[in-house]
């Protein structure tokens, strides 16, 4: 049965599998925001003189029973049920009667999945968010651990100039930050309600958006009927550009991992049991976690555009294209969780290597600094430059000699700010909880 069948509808089978496709697995990850939006609009509209005051009890004890089967995971939608919202409405008209019939005056199909996916999401970008904020203080922890730990810093894979694992580990630290700016961007949108704009032109009844507003903890409304329906699609994408940056970095910082685990560099390890072996090479410790969260990650990028591409040229109003949504979005919500909560596990147990800055092989990263001494007892930069490139030619470059810790890292090591990023991750939270 479907909410709007006629008398003697008989909808083709094969039209039903394709219109609702994979649309049922996903709309149960909806059940329990569908109650919560439900409460809340039935109060409204017990508020506006259209439910009784019995009816609205009977409703809500009738939601708050079918919200318990949720939470217990045996709620189900059945065979020929079209989706999540027209399931409770029939459940609930199973329990109570004729009262169930009425919760869907002054709504939608199209606001009720709106609304939905916006309180959905929210919660989503909270867990997200969380997961990044523990993420960022775990580097930040590593920074601080390993802060004198030197490492040659590499441009276009090339011995470039030194730096430090204090250095390597916060500079992902302070990008995550920056990643958590854009998924606040997301949770603005995220926050603005759109129930009540019905099926994108509103209602006749005598709604109170303003309550319904307040009830389900949104900090404003999309006011516009209109664009209510149009944010549809739109907050998805938001939520996409934000994980998408968010992947890009962990997928970043898991490439830097199994570059510097490899025996030519060594820069880092793990214990074995965060390694992988090979079937015939008895020697191998393979960084496989870190190159599947790369994997991972590195496809979670394609998600904004495959959500711009879905919604090219539509119009205003609602189109079924926009169901599709859900599946593109919601298992990469997934996807970046896991990853985040693996790299969360493993990064921890990371062993770092002292000393690597002593081997003749990272002798010319000294350069720049044999050039700066130069510059320093009073010779012309492009002179001191010239000179240090010359003995580097002549392989008569000395690099011993050059307290680096005392030197070249006491500016860069202050660049680290530590305290900083966490007051900046500190008011971003702030943020997502006003």
């Amino acid at each position: 049965m479907k909410l709007w069948e006629k008398k003697d509808f008989k909808q083709d089978i094969l039209i039903e599998k394709f219109t609702v496709g994979r649309d049922s697995e996903f709309d149960l990850l909806l059940a329990k925001y569908d109650i919560t939006a439900s409460l809340a609009h039935t109060t409204m509209l017990a508020k506006v003189g259209l439910l009784s005051t019995d009816e609205l009890s009977d409703i809500h004890e009738g939601l708050n029973e079918i919200g318990k089967e949720i939470d217990a995971d045996s709620f189900v939608i059945e065979t020929g049920v079209e989706d999540i919202h027209s399931q409770i409405e029939i459940r609930l008209i199973q329990k109570i009667g004729d009262a169930g019939k009425k919760i869907h005056s002054g709504r939608s199909r199209n606001d009720q999945v709106a609304v939905d996916i916006k309180l959905y999401l929210k919660d989503e970008i909270h867990q997200v968010k969380e997961l990044c904020v523990s993420f960022i203080e775990v580097l930040i922890k590593l920074s601080e651990r390993h802060r004198q730990a030197l490492l040659p810093g590499l441009t276009h894979l090339q011995i470039a100039m030194p730096s430090s694992f204090g250095l390597w580990f916060a500079a992902y630290a302070e990008g995550l930050s920056e990643d958590m700016e854009l998924l606040y961007a997301a949770y603005t949108l995220a926050d603005k309600n759109p129930l009540g704009s019905g099926a994108g032109y509103g209602s006749s009844f005598p709604l109170d958006r303003s309550e319904t507003t307040r009830l389900l903890g949104f900090s404003s409304m999309h006011y516009n009927v209109v664009n209510a329906q149009m944010s549809r699609g739109k907050t998805e994408k938001f939520m996409a550009v934000g994980l998408a940056a968010i992947a890009a970095t962990t997928a970043r910082l898991a490439m830097d991992v199994c570059l510097f685990m490899t025996q030519s560099l060594g820069f880092v390890s793990f214990p074995d049991n965060l390694t992988t072996g090979s079937s015939i090479m008895p020697h191998k410790k393979n960084p496989d976690i870190f190159e599947l969260v790369r994997a991972k990650c590195n496809s979670l990028q394609s998600v904004p555009n495959e959500l711009s591409l879905l919604m090219t040229n539509l119009p205003s109003g609602y189109h079924r294209d926009l169901q599709l949504t859900k599946e593109i979005l919601f298992p990469a919500i997934e996807k970046l969780k896991e990853c985040l909560a693996m790299m969360l596990y493993a990064l921890p147990q990371i062993n770092v290597r002292e000393g690597i800055l002593q081997e003749q092989c990272y002798k010319y990263v000294f350069t720049v600094e044999a050039v700066s001494h130069l510059v320093e007892d009073g010779m012309a930069f492009r002179d001191a430059y010239r000179t240090v490139g010359e003995q580097v030619a002549n392989d008569q470059f000395d690099y011993t000699g050059f307290d680096i810790n005392q030197h070249t890292l006491e500016g860069s090591m202050g660049n680290l700010c530590n305290d900083k990023i966490r007051e900046k991750v500190g008011k971003l939270v702030s943020k997502f909880s006003a």
